[in-house]
């Protein structure tokens, strides 16, 4: 992944390339949405890049795919698409609507805790409210898997993986636009939480004791 760490999540050409394409006849509300995405600042371990987006789920899409890294190891990933409709859609109640998918590596005593999924869900919920977002109709899943290694990959420690995948409607602005630098700011504060990071304002005075990430430990391999 080529990095955009800590600065802007755009990107020179991206109009004429293949991955981050927008179209110039795609509509106002949605390149503006776009726009918002690639102007956005994140912290500096955050490495962000936009990717092809699924095709068929809306007339419009614009996919992110991000790491968290540190020390050049990968402590969580996950992609971020940007779906909209300018007729509406009847189960996202808008014209727009954010899926994600987050997943990190987990230490054997954190995969193990029963409350986890609950956890994992509140963290999203509470990233989006964390940034003053209000947000309709979410839904998702936060699925645990354990990989048990055997034969010629014996040697290999057992792991696990968290994943998370939801989708929500964020609330548009009087443009019909909404604040989707904002949205992807939450997101990337669940992307570091999950990856074990501290808030990024901690030290600052203002972090909140009350959160609780999981334990840095090494990222996700590549498959």
């Amino acid at each position: 992944m080529a990095a955009a760490q800590g600065q802007r999540s755009d990107g020179a050409g991206e109009m004429e390339s293949t991955e981050g394409k927008v179209a110039e006849s795609a509509p106002l509300p949605f390149r503006a949405a776009v726009e918002a995405l690639r102007g956005a600042r994140l912290r500096p371990e955050i490495e962000i890049d936009p990717t092809r987006p699924p095709q068929r789920l809306a007339p419009h899409a614009y996919a992110l795919e991000a790491a968290v890294v540190e020390e050049d190891e990968d402590l969580a990933d996950g992609r971020l698409v940007l779906l909209h409709d300018p007729a509406g859609h009847d189960a996202w109640k808008g014209t727009f609507r954010l899926v994600t998918l987050v997943r990190a590596e987990l230490e054997a005593e954190m995969a193990a805790d029963p409350l986890l999924p609950e956890v994992c869900w509140s963290w999203l919920t509470g990233a989006l409210q964390g940034r003053g977002l209000a947000c309709g109709e979410p839904s998702g899943t936060v699925t645990r898997a354990s990989s048990h290694y055997f034969g010629g990959l014996s040697e290999r420690a057992p792991a696990s993986q968290i994943e998370i995948r939801a989708s929500w409607t964020p609330r548009e602005g009087i443009d019909g636009v909404p604040d989707t630098a904002a949205h992807l700011a939450a997101w990337c504060d669940l992307l570091s939480q999950v990856a074990g990071l501290p808030p990024a304002n901690q030290g600052q005075g203002q972090g909140d004791g009350s959160v609780v990430s999981l334990p840095q430990r090494r990222g996700p391999q590549s498959q």
